[in-house]
């Protein structure tokens, strides 16, 4: 049986390293706070001191923090993931990134004889704990089969997009569409609202159109409860479109929409809503 690392058990993370233990892999585990591996090690995950030991003793280790910070600070340095790999060990880190963040990891792992594969995911936390996420996979196609078994139980669908960057471009990409499609979805519904339409009608009706999708039928009941009980933090959408945007700036691609969109994130979490969901950007158009 393979042995599995896990570092990051955020909102994300402990339900995807949760699944993996579930699944019967032996699995270990790492994380910042060291008091959020309890519950994993009372499910039969072993738990180690750091990054760097984590991996020196798994065959595939994953990560899933935060940010780029947070994905260069543990792979890089003496008690990192790089220093520990070794060879022919594989390092996939699943966490947002920009493709430029993604290729100095993947540099740092290869140096040191190691693996690497890019594997951002889309999805929020209940498709984490029901193993329903779509992982977006690049980088060592070797390393990408290895991993196969580990996705399946993680995600739906895990296609394999290329050389190390793909992914998260691709990653950006999905999440720019979908902070556009939310920010607009606010306004229009407190513009209903404001109205007087039905809330109810309005919602029946989106769903029965061409623009019936299933964010907008999870978010819907979540805005009119004013219920922001967080699955995907507002900060973490805020900054996937500040990285999206640093991408089109590179590629000399105007992308005025998006850089409204931001504005708008930008703005929610200037009141104070970064850490409730991405839905809670409807409170600044209220």
């Amino acid at each position: 049986m393979t042995r599995i690392g896990f570092l990051g058990l955020g909102i994300m993370g402990k339900a995807m390293a949760l699944n993996l233990v579930k699944a019967g892999f032996e699995v270990t585990v790492w994380n910042r706070n060291p008091s959020k591996c309890a519950d994993l090690v009372a499910q039969g995950a072993k738990q180690a001191d750091s990054p760097k030991e984590l991996a020196a003793n798994c065959d595939i280790s994953f990560a899933m923090v935060a940010d780029p910070e947070a994905a260069l600070a543990i792979c890089l340095g003496p008690d990192g993931v790089a220093a520990g790999i070794g060879e022919g060990r594989g390092y996939v880190d699943m966490s947002t990134v920009d493709d430029s963040t993604s290729q100095a990891i993947a540099q740092a792992i290869t140096e040191a004889g190691g693996r690497f594969l890019e594997a951002p995911v889309s999805g929020t936390k209940k498709p984490a704990e029901d193993g329903t996420l779509v992982i977006l996979a690049a980088g060592d196609k070797s390393l990408y089969d290895d991993a196969l078994p580990a996705f399946e139980v993680m995600g739906k669908m895990s296609p394999y997009l290329g050389e190390v960057g793909q992914g998260a471009k691709m990653k950006l990409v999905v999440n720019m569409i979908m902070g556009g499609m939310l920010s607009i979805f606010s306004e229009g519904m407190a513009l209903g609202l404001k109205s007087g339409l039905d809330a109810q009608q309005l919602s029946d009706v989106l769903d029965a159109g061409a623009m019936a999708n299933p964010m907008f039928k999870v978010k819907g009941p979540m805005l009119l409860a004013e219920d922001y009980s967080t699955s995907f933090p507002l900060k973490h959408m805020q900054k996937d479109l500040r990285l999206a945007l640093a991408l089109g700036d590179k590629l000399d691609l105007a992308l005025p929409t998006a850089a409204i969109t931001n504005e708008a994130f930008k703005q929610a979490r200037k009141a104070g809503y970064a850490d409730e969901d991405i839905a809670a950007v409807y409170k600044t158009v209220k």
